[in-house]
């Protein structure tokens, strides 16, 4: 009877995996996957569609992370081109493959301007969230120079 059922009991789970549901499944991680110190704004509302809507962090939380400063244990990831990441997600992020391990960082501008962010470890080119975008007054067609440190 086992021997009977066992195909279809793998077929069934084989399929489950196909539709990108399975325990295999490769699915990206959002900066709300890791447990970070910064408070996570809430999502844009429905339909928002212009930046001020899009970014929903507080004057709070854009000065906490503003405040960054420089500490004696970071180390330089060096200095990549950003893009601005996914504009839905929340908070203040740097995802790339530079980044090899999930932490806190800090992200700074030729100028010497610096916010604190979430690194979230991803594939290609460094994708930088809105939030961190506008604190730091960039433009979000351009694609900046930063230097990026970790904790």
């Amino acid at each position: 009877m086992m021997q009977k059922i066992l195909p279809f009991v793998l077929i069934l789970s084989l399929s489950a995996c196909a539709a990108g549901e399975g325990p295999f499944a490769k699915r990206s991680k959002t900066p709300q996957d890791f447990d970070f110190e910064l408070d996570a704004p809430p999502p844009p509302p429905p339909g928002a569609t212009s930046a001020e809507a899009l970014d929903t962090t507080t004057d709070a939380q854009k000065a906490e992370a503003l405040a960054a400063a420089p500490t004696a244990g970071e180390a330089s990831l060096g200095k990549m081109a950003v893009s601005l990441g996914k504009a839905t997600e929340p908070g203040f992020w740097l995802r790339g493959a530079a980044v090899k391990a999930a932490g806190k960082g800090r992200v700074e501008t030729a100028d010497g301007q610096s916010v604190q962010v979430d690194l979230i470890p991803g594939e290609g080119a460094a994708q930088l969230s809105l939030g961190a975008f506008r604190a730091l007054g960039l433009s979000l067609t351009a694609l900046p120079e930063v230097t990026v440190f970790a904790e």
